[in-house]
């Protein structure tokens, strides 16, 4: 019982492990009890159990493993994470649970499963029980199989997957444990029942015995299917649905639905797949090409059994394939042609869709093969075609079959014939537009007058077959021709048809009727304007935009037939014509037509006239009139009125009957004869046109064009071309057969006459208008002088528009309106046909022969390189070729995978050149030629993949996407693991799924391989898979995709499922669908696939509509096209804004123009209002924080950085990805378009929206520089220059602003500006040159400078040049201190370019050098270096030039006009912050500028307190404003330094009302603490400190505490320096605020959770404070002061203990370094500083392990660095320095040589001596020495280092002391002096400085100051108050009396101007100036503490003077003796000339 006890009290989850299987047992109960109870699914409580379900199921005691399973149950059903669990409890229950004896173990295990099941891990559980059925236990295989069956008749096989459980069938039969095979039986009953005869082919080799008994157990199976009975739990719905049929008793209704799923099981899916490419016999390639046909027949046989295998695996059969189709070709024995038919339908049927690559080879040769007439071939050669058929599409074929459809073999048009009759009963209304409808029925109607009844019948029977499967209404239009016996005989044959799946007759013409209206009879190629379909926006090679004829007027009949019935209009015979004319003609009118006397004649005309014009249209019988005006004499009259009344007659005949064809043909002869008549052309060409408005104008131009060319008369043909021209203009281009009459125009072209050629070309150029520059693909081979006409005709058009149509808007309504949309939309009749179609086309496969196929092959690279050549060749000559090219696909395919990469990339650019020749066509080789071009995209070579994937893009511009994504074919490239290719393709798919509005389902087969690409071990190929994963969510949608990750494993799906989220916000929208009265398609004609992601808006129902340029772009094949829509970018003007026209830019003639035209009708096109909507609006979108997001992701390396020699597509990719988010839509594409002349377009928009949206182009700046960067690689020069011209204002408005460029935008813009800086042109210079100079004034110039430095390293000798010349304005204009990184690196490297060849490089840098002696003097000898002898001399040469050029110029203020003209500020790191504008400049910063530009101050010196005396004793008038700005700048100065409030929100009045949180209250008290007010201050500490005082709401304080802090001692700083000098406040009222104030802070302090969240910064500005105010003598004069500092010193106290110790041990030694630097301060504030020190390191003990001893380290490090040893010596006292000693000591004491592990902060760590120091301690206290004095610690750590024997000391301090002297090496040889001393601190100098003049003795003296300085100030943080070095000597010269100019001296006339003004001078004031007369050495003078007080600032303004003061003197009386303001030597007498001008300038004022 003691045992139990023990294990009783443990927890459930403890007893469930415990080995005593009653406590398992117990424990197991409970946590039944537990499970059971909690209601939670996702209670937290579940997660304890995660691991130990699995222990619940396998336990080993049976009676314990049985209550396991309970609870294990249990959990599962109610735990939110239990599918977590599924894999290893379900493997242990099926080795654990399964083998038991116990049925009831048994069932649990089972319903565990289930359970699993229901939490949708079906595929986990079904997987773990696949894999028990190989465990040697038949128990556990029967009850695995078992459970199978159970799970698929609860679920179906819906949830259970069908296909591995029939893999793992058959061997379950052949098991010898009779239980097994039972169960299996079982199974494969249950199987059946779900899939029905799918389940046969897999078991078909299974035990003939067993099959049979299947066999009778399945004919006993009911007929119904059989339904799921448990359900999933996201199947909740299904479930009730279920219950409630349950409940009815009824179950009939779900029974389609069943159908549908029963039918979905494919049994080819449920097939292994066979490769039998390895198994064909070794020498079957030999056989089958042998004599013998027995060999050849032996090596067929092998195929056919191979292909036999129902499913096969995929792999390369187009060696096999050529192989069988030269069989079925060319072998004579028909025995063997059906071997070879036979084994190329097993190959199909066994491949499927993979063998669709092949189809189209084979087809055509099988067609040709149909000429036999044995019928066991003529089945085979049927099966054949049927099996490749299902394998592809019936468009991938359509050219092989209509190719036959004429063949002169009957036997070959029956079998084509009946072969289409079979496919289109696989078709339905979407497979079978009427786009490829349309050609087959002509072929067809062809084919139903054939002489052969088999032939006929064929077609009849394929034409039914058609009307059953797209209904009689899109079929009826192409069969107007056929008479009602041949309709009824096609009806019949419909009526028979049955299509797949028992559908009887009418179902399809229903479904059509229901969707459209009575289908109105229409000849194929009609007019109406078409609606755009998705089926057509996918079509690429559709014809383009249909334009001309506008939507028909409200009023227009919508049923007019008359075009169908004159197209069959029969012939009249003269008789006939005769009586149907004298019933509606006058009978004096008839006898009088053929009269001899023209008088006559005329009469009756008049009286015809007459009679036609009141004739009633209906009635009027045209033809009959016609032929009664071609009587006798008919068209030979030879009067000409009353011909040109006949003429008129005609015309309007046509204008007012139901004029047909057939009538038409009778009057052209006459019209086209008469139309060069001068007299008749007139009357002729009205009737032409009239004729071609009745019956179309396509149809009037063939005709007349084909009779004009057939005459002689060069006059008619001159006159009808003209005619032609004329009409195209008035009826738009629609439909016009270019094919039909280009020849005619030729032979125009070559006519002698040359009005007929002028006449040509005029219509040459009205076509160029509506085609574009395709169109001269026609005439390139003609002379150079006629094609130079052309291209002068077109040059003419280039950028105008086409005329609105005019004529033909009746026939708009002809046709109903959806189906000629449709129609439309799929054929492309109604626009001007595909350019590329029309191209007469070469059939090369001729030329393909099989010597060059073997040569391709070869195994010798040279012969395939060889073979591959004649190809090109082949290619090249015949320019535009036909799809046919032999057996060219395989083989290139083969080439593709050579070993030569040099063969693989020039079979791409054969493919590429064959894409070129191709055109459209190309869509049928993409499965064969194209996917192996993706393959090549995993190659390893950069080169070949980028060339593989130009060529694709090649071959997608010439088909459409759709292609590309059907099928397999592209899930299978990404199944490869490559992971070049992966990247490759997916990046490809990225850029085109966008741009797509619809995709085929078979893209959902790339998703599992998308999300493998997720996770790929490859960064690049994620990145590229997390890019593509939302353009394939825009198309697939979210859920589709989610549902997707449910076969992933668990911990992927997590991973993809976020990914997805994230996608999911960044999805991309589908293009927009275009309007759907678009006059005119949008997708793109070849090599324009672009336009079909943009469709383009054109008139709806316009009649004088917008010239059709734009419309026609879609459609053009050009790449570049003839006008781009410039049109576009002004506003149109519209109907109630007339004035917008004239507010249109100037220069934009042809766009003004265009819209003119427009404008001309009743109201504009559609297509304006929409182009302006788009870009009326803003171009550029502000989005908050998007730059410096943009900044964070580059920084971070998200993304690529704006970095290269050339830009890539990936730059350019990225940047467009970008700006898509913040450019107008319009603009990106306008910018990034191929036409330059749309860029500039776009850049003249933003020229005129900068300044209205001058805050926005801000925000995008960083974007616009980018992209005008990508324009400098451009060669395009009027891009460039409208770029610079659009920089130049960018950077002017960017000044105006106040904006200051960032390194961001710099970086990614100014190198590339650099490189034009060296462009040829010298108009480019010029600009680059303005835009350099504008730069400066919003970038830094010492930023600058390092960009022209890497410029003057180019190979560009002007780039050099020009960025030295720049280099040298700089210098002049800034001074040296814009040189970076040093002077004296960058003059050394730009004095190397005075040795440059290149003359102007040479010039330039020897005017840069004189730049800076003019700014240096001599100390450019010491800066540039050694130079040659050569290049000194020509420096010298030209610097004395230069002092003779200063010397001769004019006193006048020249640098200063010059200098006021750049107006660049001195200092070179100024910088530009944005300002408010209405913030007036500070008055101080203005008298800064004007004393910095003042030309008596050395450039590179600010002298902030120089007066200008000039300017005062020049100004005479009595109000003097001079001394005001002295005061501004005094109070400055001496008032006490307020550092800015922090940044709080802004408080609004209701602030309570609109937060009432706690957080945002305690904000708004805090910070009325720093209030001015000290009543409010009080009332809100008194608010904190009542929170502070109760703990239980103290807590709401964290967070703020940081915030707290600073508005606390922003108060004390206001109260010291403003409340404490104010006399007008009572004392008693700032004692009760400091109360309060230590209050608070005591309260604050006194808990430490809260005191540990204060931050270093914070608690050094809190510890400054405070020790301020203990020293603030005024405190102690108030009441109780006294007391107030002792709570202070509490406080103080406090505050040490209770913070964060290494917080405020960090602020302690940073409050000590700034106290030390700031000379000014209290010597106490230090003293009490290291007092705090001291207390805290006597704590350290307690305290080091809450110390971060990296921290402390770096802040020591940074505190040694800038207060070396030697230099604290020098101070005053020694307890810094022992201070600093004992901390360290107490560090290494406590933490031992673990104390040199936590340097890790520290960058250089030789940049201090701290590492060493700490090495000499921890080597001290290991050897027991006790911590030694100051001075013994040098010497034992001199002792430890390296002694050098004096000997060596000797000769190195000579060799530098040597360099000092010499001219060249004196600032080399002072460094090497300057680190020898840091080195070798002890060294001894006097022996080497003893000999030495007393003037070299104090230049090395002033050097080594110098060296330390600058080495001292480099990594120092400075404020405004930091003083700039200089890189010239500043020490006093020896020679000068240097006590005299001391800054007393400008002290003394500041004070007497005070005097002036009547403003007192206090003592302060005066102690102040005292203060000054020692000048501190200039180390203290370089560094600033980073809070400066008043007196610092002055202290240290005041000693910068001297210095400058000296420094100027000591240049000016060296360098300057002639300078403009030359003063006295002496600088007393200095002081007396000042002294007096001070005088005469107080007597002028009095």
């Amino acid at each position: 019982m003691g045992d139990d006890s023990e294990w009783m009290k443990l927890p459930i989850d403890q007893k469930c492990e415990h080995k005593v299987w009653k406590a398992r047992l117990n424990g197991y109960e409970e946590a039944l009890k537990l499970f059971q109870r909690i209601e939670d699914e996702k209670s937290p409580e579940w997660g304890k159990y995660l691991g130990l379900i699995k222990k619940f199921v396998t336990d080993s005691n049976a009676v314990a493993q049985l209550k396991g399973l309970e609870a294990a149950l249990a959990f599962i059903e109610n735990a939110h994470v239990a599918g977590k669990t599924t894999g290893e409890v379900v493997s242990g229950v099926v080795t654990k649970v399964f083998n038991q004896p116990k049925a009831r173990a048994k069932e649990l295990g089972a319903d565990i499963c289930f359970t699993y099941i229901e939490i949708e891990r079906a595929e986990v559980v079904q997987d773990e029980l696949l894999k028990g059925l190989d465990n040697k236990n038949p128990k556990i295989v029967v009850a695995c199989i078992e459970t199978l069956r159970k799970a698929l008749g609860e679920f179906g096989s819906k949830i259970v997957t069908l296909k591995p459980v029939v893999k793992i069938l058959p061997k379950q039969f052949e098991s010898r444990e009779k239980a097994v095979r039972d169960e299996a039986k079982l199974l494969a009953i249950e199987i059946y029942k779900w899939i029905r005869d799918a389940l046969r082919p897999p078991l078909q080799h299974i035990n003939s015995v067993q099959l049979k008994e299947l066999e009778e157990e399945w004919v006993k199976l009911p007929p119904s299917p059989p339904k799921q009975t448990r359900f999933l739990r996201s199947q909740q719905d299904l479930k009730a649905k279920f219950e409630q049929q349950q409940a009815q008793g009824g179950d009939q209704s779900d029974g389609d639905d069943e159908v549908e799923t029963a039918a979905v099981v494919d049994a080819y899916e449920l097939l292994e797949a066979v490769e039998i490419l390895s198994k064909l016999p070794k020498d079957f390639y030999d056989k089958i090409e042998a004599k013998k046909w027995q060999e050849r027949k032996e090596a067929l046989e092998a195929v056919e059994t191979l292909a036999k295998n129902p499913k096969l695996e995929n792999g390369d059969y187009g060696d096999l394939v050529r192989a069988l189709k030269k069989v079925v070709g060319k072998d004579a024995n028909v025995m063997l042609v059906t071997l070879a038919a036979k084994c190329l339908a097993g190959l199909a049927t066994g491949l499927r869709k993979k063998f669709g690559t092949y189809s189209t080879y084979v087809v055509s040769t099988i067609l040709e093969k149909f000429k036999e007439k044995k019928p066991q071939v003529v089945q085979a050669l049927q099966e054949a075609i049927d099996a490749i058929f299902l394998t592809t599409t019936l468009q991938n074929l359509s050219e092989d079959i209509l190719s036959v459809m004429d063949n002169k073999n009957p036997s070959i048009k029956q079998q084509a014939s009946l072969f289409l009759a079979r496919a289109f009963r696989h078709c339905t209304q979407a497979t079978l537009p009427k786009s490829m409808l349309k050609p087959f029925c002509a072929a067809f109607l062809k084919q139903v007058n054939d002489s052969a009844p088999e032939v006929r019948d064929a077609a009849f029977e394929a034409l039914g077959t058609a009307m059953k499967v797209v209904g009689e209404k899109a079929v009826n239009p192409f069969l107007s021709d056929l008479d009602k016996i041949k309709l009824d005989k096609i009806k019949e044959c419909a009526d028979k048809v049955e299509l797949p799946g028992g559908k009887k007759g009418g179902g399809g013409e229903k479904k059509t009727a229901a969707k459209a209206p009575p289908p109105a009879e229409a000849p194929p190629r009609s007019s109406g304007p078409p609606k755009k379909t998705p089926a057509a926006a996918a079509k690429p090679s559709a014809g383009p935009s249909k334009k001309g004829k506008p939507a028909a007027a409200p009023g227009a009949k919508p049923k007019k037939t008359s075009e169908t019935k004159e197209i069959i209009e029969t012939e009249l015979a003269v008789e006939t014509c005769e009586e149907r004319a004298a019933a509606v003609l006058p009978a004096s009118c008839l006898q009088q037509l053929d009269s001899a006397n023209w008088k006559e004649r005329l009469a009756c005309m008049e009286e015809f006239q007459r009679a036609v014009e009141t004739m009633d249209k209906a009635q009027m019988p045209c033809q009959a009139l016609v032929r009664m005006l071609a009587k006798k004499p008919g068209w030979k009259e030879t009067n000409f009125q009353v011909m040109q009344m006949k003429l008129h007659i005609v015309a309007l005949i046509a204008q007012r009957g139901q004029f047909s064809r057939t009538s038409a043909l009778v009057a052209l002869d006459g019209l086209v004869d008469k139309v060069g008549d001068v007299k008749c052309g007139g009357n002729a060409k009205e009737g032409l046109t009239a004729i071609g408005e009745a019956c179309s104008l396509p149809w009037t131009a063939e005709q007349v064009v084909s009779m004009v060319f057939a005459q002689k008369n060069p006059k008619n043909q001159a006159e009808t071309l003209n005619w032609l021209a004329n009409a195209m203009k008035e009826f738009g281009f629609t439909g016009i057969n270019v094919k039909g009459f280009i020849n005619n125009v030729k032979t125009a072209l070559g006519a002698t006459n040359p009005a007929v050629r002028t006449a040509a070309i005029t219509l040459l150029g009205v076509m160029y208008l509506y085609m574009g520059a395709p169109l001269r693909m026609f005439f390139e081979d003609e002379k150079p002088a006629l094609l130079a006409q052309i291209d002068a005709e077109f040059e003419k058009m280039q950028g105008q528009s086409p005329p609105a149509a005019i004529r033909g808007a009746k026939k708009a309504g002809l046709e109903d309106e959806g189906d000629e949309a449709e129609e439309q939309d799929e054929d492309g009749g109604g626009g001007p046909p595909d350019i590329m179609d029309l191209l007469p086309r070469t059939d090369i496969s001729d030329k393909i022969t099989s010597d060059l196929v073997s040569k391709i092959g070869d195994k010798n690279w040279k012969i395939r390189k060889e073979g591959l050549d004649e190809v090109a060749a082949i290619i090249s000559e015949a320019k535009f070729i036909t799809t046919n090219i032999g057996d060219l696909p395989l083989v290139l395919k083969g080439r593709l995978n050579d070993s030569n990469k040099i063969l693989v990339q020039q079979t791409l650019s054969i493919l590429q050149q064959l894409a070129t020749a191709m055109g459209p066509g190309l869509k049928q080789h993409v499965k064969s030629l194209g996917f192996p071009i993706i393959t090549v995209l995993g190659d390893s070579k950069s080169n070949v993949r980028a060339a593989a994937l130009a060529t694709l893009q090649a071959w997608v511009e010439q088909t459409s996407m759709k292609e590309w994504l059907e099928g397999e074919d592209l899930s299978d490239e990404l199944k490869r693991e490559n992971p070049f290719l992966r990247q490759e393709v997916l990046g490809w798919l990225a850029e085109k799924l966008p741009t797509l509005r619809t995709v085929p389902g078979d893209l959902m087969q790339c998703v599992p391989q998308l999300y493998g690409c997720l996770e790929d071990r490859n960064g690049d190929v994620r990145k590229k898979a997390q890019d593509a994963l939302p353009t394939f969510m825009m198309h697939l949608g979210f859920d589709k995709m989610t549902k997707a990750t449910g076969k992933l494993k668990p911990a992927s799906k997590d991973q993809v499922v976020a990914m997805l989220e994230k996608a999911r916000a960044v999805m991309p929208e589908k293009p927009a669908a275009p309007a759907k009265a678009a006059g005119g398609k949008a997708s793109a004609g070849p090599g324009k696939a672009a336009a079909g992601s943009r469709p383009q808006p054109v008139n709806e129902d316009v009649v004088d509509s917008k010239p059709e340029a734009k419309k026609i772009r879609g459609g053009g094949a050009a790449k570049k096209l003839p006008s781009p829509p410039e049109e576009t970018a002004p506003p149109p003007p519209s109907m109630d804004k007339d004035s917008n026209a004239s507010k249109k830019p100037p220069g934009k003639g042809k766009a003004a123009a265009g819209s003119q035209q427009a404008a001309a009708g009743k109201k504009p096109a559609a297509k304006a209002p929409k182009d302006e909507e788009d870009r009326s609006g803003p171009i550029f979108i502000l989005i908050p924080n998007a730059k410096e997001q943009r900044v964070k992701e580059e920084k971070q390396l998200k993304i690529l950085k704006w970095n290269f020699m050339t830009p890539r597509d990936e730059y350019v990719e990225q940047l467009k990805g970008q700006m898509s988010a913040c450019f107008a839509r319009w603009l990106l594409d306008e910018l990034f378009h191929f036409d330059f002349q749309r860029h500039v377009k776009a850049i003249g928009v933003m020229i005129e929206r900068l300044e209205c949206e001058s805050e926005a182009t801000i925000g995008c700046l960083d974007l616009i520089l980018k992209s005008f960067t990508l324009r400098f690689f451009d060669t395009n020069t009027t891009v460039l220059m409208k770029v610079l011209e659009y920089l130049k204002l960018l950077f002017a408005m960017l000044e105006r602003e106040n904006y200051h460029l960032n390194d961001y935008e710099a970086n990614s813009f100014v190198p590339y500006l650099i490189l034009k800086v060296g462009e040829s042109k010298d108009v480019v210079r010029k600009d680059v040159r303005a835009i350099l100079t504008l730069l400066c004034k919003v970038y830094p110039a010492s930023k600058l400078f390092p960009f022209l430095m890497d410029g003057t390293k180019s190979k560009n000798s002007k780039q050099r040049a020009e960025c030295l010349d720049e280099l040298g304005c700089l210098i002049e204009g800034y001074g040296m201190n814009v040189c970076q990184p040093t002077p004296a690196k960058s003059l050394k490297e730009i004095a190397v370019h005075i040795g440059d060849r290149d003359t102007s490089v040479r010039n330039a840098a020897l005017n840069t050098v004189v730049a800076v002696y003019n700014v240096c003097g001599e100390q450019v000898y010491k800066l540039i270096g050694n130079l040659s002898e050569k290049d000194m001399s020509m420096l010298e040469e030209r610097i004395k030039r230069s002092a003779k050029k200063t010397a001769a110029a004019p006193p006048a203020k020249q640098t200063t006009t010059e200098r006021s003209q750049r107006e660049h500020p001195t200092n070179p790191n100024a910088t530009f912050l944005r300002k408010p504008a209405q913030e007036d400049p500070n008055k101080l910063n203005q008298a800064r500028q004007n004393a910095q530009h003042s030309e008596s101050s050395h450039p590179s010196i600010p002298k902030e307190f120089q007066l200008d005396l000039d300017m005062i004793e020049m100004d005479q008038s009595r109000v003097c404003e001079l001394p005001d700005l002295v005061q501004h700048k005094l109070d400055e100065l001496l008032e006490p330094i307020m550092i800015p409030e922090p940044k709080m929100r802004s408080v609004s009045p209701h602030y309570d009302e609109l937060h009432n949180s706690t957080a945002s209250t305690i904000n708004f008290v805090i910070s009325q603490v720093a209030s001015g007010d000290i009543n409010t201050s009080i009332q809100a500490l008194a608010q904190i400190d009542e929170v502070l005082r109760q703990e239980d709401k103290a807590e709401v304080m964290s967070g703020h505490i940081d915030q707290f802090l600073i508005a606390t001692f922003m108060q004390l700083r206001l109260i010291y320096n403003t409340h404490m000098a104010d006399d007008r406040l009572d004392k008693k009222d700032i004692f009760k605020l400091y109360s309060c104030i230590i209050g608070n802070m005591l309260s604050l302090f006194s808990m430490e959770s809260l005191a540990r969240e204060a931050s270093m910064g914070v608690l050094k500005d809190l510890m400054h404070g405070l020790i301020t105010l203990m020293l603030d003598g005024r405190v102690e004069d108030i009441e109780d002061g006294q007391q107030l500092i002792r709570s202070v010193n509490l406080l103080v106290v406090r505050v040490l203990e209770k913070s964060d110790q290494t917080n405020i041990l960090s602020s302690l030694l940073v409050l000590l370094q700034d106290s030390l630097i700031t000379t000014a301060g209290s010597p106490m504030f230090s003293e009490l500083v290291m007092k705090c020190l001291w207390r805290m390191i006597r704590f350290l003990p307690e305290t080091i392990n809450s110390i971060n001893l990296d921290r402390i380290l770096l802040d020591v490090h940074n505190f040694m660095k800038v207060f070396p040893k030697e230099k604290l010596k020098q101070l005053k006292s020694d307890v810094p320095h022992r201070t600093l000693k004992t901390l360290l000591h107490t560090l290494c004491k406590l933490t031992g040589a673990k104390i040199l592990d936590h340097l890790s902060m520290i960058d250089n760590r030789n940049e201090s001596e701290l590492e060493a120091h700490l090495r000499r301690v921890v080597k001290h206290s290991g050897n027991m020495m006790g911590f030694k004095s100051d001075r013994g610690n040098e010497k034992s750590g001199l002792r430890t280092e390296d002694r050098m024997s004096k000997a060596k000391v000797s000769d190195i301090l000579s060799e530098i002391f040597k360099k000092i002297g010499s001219k060249e090496n004196t600032k080399e040889g002072l460094t090497e002096l300057y680190e020898y001393k840091q080195k070798y601190s002890d060294a001894d100098l006097e022996p080497f400085l003893r000999n030495t003049s007393q003037f070299f003795q104090s230049y090395v003296e002033r050097g080594l100051r110098m060296i330390e300085s600058e080495r001292e100030g480099k990594g120092r943080i400075q404020t405004s108050a930091v003083i700039p070095q200089h890189g010239v000597d500043s020490g006093p010269l020896s020679s000068n009396n240097g006590e005299e100019l001391k800054p007393a001296v400008y002290y003394e006339r500041l004070k007497i101007l005070r005097q002036r003004q009547g403003l007192e001078n206090n003592s302060r004031e005066l102690m102040l100036q005292q203060q000054q007369q020692q000048r501190p050495p200039i180390s203290s003078l370089l560094s600033k503490p980073s809070v400066a007080s008043s007196t610092d600032m002055l202290h240290s303004k005041l000693s910068q003077l001297k210095e400058s003061r000296e420094m100027y003197q000591q240049e000016h009386n060296t360098h300057s003796p002639t300078h403009a303001h030359t003063r006295s030597a002496s600088p007393s007498a200095n002081l007396d000339d000042l002294k007096k001008r001070l005088e005469r300038i107080k007597s002028n004022r009095q």
